[in-house]
């Protein structure tokens, strides 16, 4: 009910975000990830995994470890209307070469880290 009245206030200009979150207990099994949605992959109280498309529009699935033992790692904080927060930021290393924050559900790019598009690359 929440993420629904959350899509109505994002279509109204009341609320803006990039990603909400989804809670699920496994990993997901499918490559697609909806463009507006972070799977947060947690069992129990313990929270294991970030999962995102990529905001730069080269279609991976970012992968986000939680675990506090790994290295790399992100925490994950979620507000009332389930937008996340994400620390530090993402830096994709594959040709995209994203590099961006997630704050309060929107996506904050780091100076130079948008990817640039096709008629950029061009020029």
């Amino acid at each position: 009910m929440k993420k629904l009245l959350a899509n109505l206030l994002r279509q109204l200009g009341v609320l803006k975000y990039d990603y909400l979150v989804s809670r699920q207990d496994a990993f997901p099994q499918t490559p697609e990830t909806e463009p507006d949605e972070l799977i947060l992959v947690e069992s129990g109280a313990i929270q294991k995994w970030a999962c995102l498309s990529c905001p730069g529009g080269c279609g991976e699935r970012i992968a986000l470890s939680l675990n506090p033992d790994r290295r790399p790692r992100w925490s994950i904080r979620t507000d009332f209307w389930q937008r996340p927060t994400l620390h530090p930021s993402v830096h994709q290393q594959n040709d995209c070469g994203c590099h961006f924050w997630v704050k309060k559900g929107k996506v904050h790019w780091c100076k130079g880290g948008r990817p640039q598009t096709p008629k950029e690359k061009a020029e």
